[in-house]
C-alpha cells in the first residue's frame, strides 16, 4: 500500500515547530510515495513549493468559532480524500484533535509531535492524544505528557530536535559595522510573544548599559508584542544600544556574527536556538525551565539562570563578557554538544527507525 504522509500544523510561519516540519519534509520527501503540508500559512511556503510539495492552506485551527472549525472539518476530509492519504503527522494540539475524530470515520494512522510542555486543556489534550503515536521533543515534554495529561509512557517515544550546519556566511551590514568599531554583540532570537520573555532581556540591556558601553543587543524575530517592545526600548533611552533586526530566514547566519545568544524564555519544550548557537560554536545564557537544560548544562556549555530575572541575565552576560577563558570552553563543549547529541544526522536516523516501526514504508 503506498503511504501518503500529510504534515498538519497550525501554520508554516517562524518557530521552530516550521524548521523541524520542513527539515521532515527535506529528508522524507523520497521516502513516502507523497508528503502534503496543511496549515493557516507562511513563510516556509515559498520552500515546500520548492522542495516539490503540495500545500493546502486551510483556515486557522486556533479559531474555535463553531462555522470555522465546521468548515476545518470539510477542508481536511476533502485533502484526505483527494490526496489518498493515510498517515497524518500532527505538530499542534488543535491538529490532533481534528485527526482525532476524523479517525473514528475513517482508517488513518496517527502520528503526534509534542513540541512544547504545557498545563492547560486537559480534556481536549487527551481527545486529541489519547489514540496516537507520540514523538516528544525531549525527556522533560514526555513527563509534561505523562503527568499532566495521564497519557501511556508506552506510546511516547524522545527524539532530540536536531539542525543541519549550513555554511552560508553572509556579512550582515549592520552587525559588521558594529564588529569593526569594536562592539560585542548578545542577541535574543525568537518569536516576539509572552512566552519569550523579551522584556527581561530588554531589562537587563539597560542595567548593563549604565555600567558597559562596549555591549550591543540584538533581537531577531517579529510577532504580537514588536511594537510593546519598541516602545519599551524608547521609553529606556535604548534606541542606540538595542537593534531590531525583525524576521530572518537566516538564523544560523545571524549567530555566526553574535558573541553571545541569550533564550530569555519563560517556558519551552526542546528549545532549536540553543542548538543553533551550539552548531556554530557560540555559548548561551539561558532560563533553567522545562527542557532547556536536557540541552543547556550550567557553566559546562552555556550558563543557566531563573526565568524572569533581568538581574541575572546582565550577570550572566557580563560573566560570559569578562572572562575570555570561561568563554572559550564554555563555546568548545557546546559545539561538543551539538555534534554528539543534536546534530541533523542523529535526527535524521531516528525518525526513520521511528517511521519504519509505526508506518512500515
Amino acid at each position: 500500500m503506498k503511504k501518503n504522509i500529510l504534515y498538519f500544523t497550525r501554520t508554516m510561519d517562524i518557530g521552530g515547530t516550521e524548521k523541524i516540519i520542513m527539515q521532515l519534509c527535506s529528508n522524507f520527501k523520497d521516502k513516502f510515495n507523497k508528503i502534503i503540508v496543511c496549515s493557516a500559512g507562511g513563510v516556509h511556503v515559498r520552500e515546500l513549493k520548492d522542495l516539490g510539495i503540495k500545500h493546502y492552506e486551510i483556515n486557522d485551527i486556533q479559531n474555535k468559532k463553531i462555522k470555522n472549525i465546521f468548515n476545518t472539518f470539510r477542508q481536511i476530509l476533502k485533502i484526505i480524500k483527494n490526496e489518498e492519504i493515510n498517515i497524518i503527522h500532527t505538530h499542534h494540539r488543535m491538529a490532533a484533535f481534528y485527526v482525532s475524530i476524523i479517525k473514528k470515520n475513517k482508517k488513518i494512522l496517527h502520528i503526534h509531535t509534542a513540541h512544547n510542555t504545557f498545563t492547560d486543556k486537559k480534556k481536549l489534550t487527551q481527545i486529541a492524544l489519547r489514540n496516537a503515536n507520540i514523538i516528544a521533543v525531549g525527556e522533560n515534554v514526555k513527563k509534561n505528557l505523562e503527568d499532566n495529561y495521564k497519557l501511556k509512557n508506552d506510546k511516547i517515544t524522545v527524539i532530540y530536535n536536531g539542525i543541519k550546519n549550513t555554511r552560508n556566511f553572509k556579512p550582515i551590514e549592520i552587525l559588521s559595522e558594529l564588529k569593526d568599531k569594536g562592539y560585542f554583540l548578545v542577541g535574543n532570537i525568537g518569536r516576539l510573544s509572552e512566552q519569550k520573555g523579551i522584556k527581561y532581556f530588554i531589562e537587563a540591556a539597560k542595567l548593563i548599559s549604565e555600567q558597559n558601553e562596549k555591549i550591543k543587543f540584538i533581537i531577531v524575530g517579529n510577532g504580537e508584542l514588536e511594537l510593546e517592545l519598541k516602545r519599551m526600548v524608547s521609553d529606556f533611552n535604548l534606541n542606540e544600544k538595542i537593534i531590531f533586526l525583525g524576521y530572518r530566514n537566516d538564523i544560523p547566519n545571524v549567530i555566526e556574527q553574535l558573541d553571545l545568544v541569550v533564550l530569555s524564555s519563560l517556558w519551552e519544550g526542546l528549545p532549536l536556538v540553543p542548538i543553533e548557537a551550539f552548531m556554530k560554536s557560540k555559548t548561551i545564557v539561558a532560563t533553567n525551565v522545562d527542557g532547556t537544560p536536557e540541552i543547556v548544562e550550567n557553566y559546562i556549555n552555556g550558563i543557566l539562570i531563573n526565568a524572569a530575572n533581568s538581574v541575572e541575565i546582565k550577570n550572566a552576560i557580563l560573566k560570559i563578557y569578562e572572562d575570555e577563558d570561561l568563554k572559550k570552553l564554555l563555546e568548545d563543549n557546546a559545539y561538543k554538544t551539538y555534534k554528539e547529541k543534536f546534530n541533523i544526522d542523529s535526527f535524521i536516523d531516528n525518525h526513520d527507525r521511528y517511521y519504519k516501526k509505526i508506518v512500515n514504508y
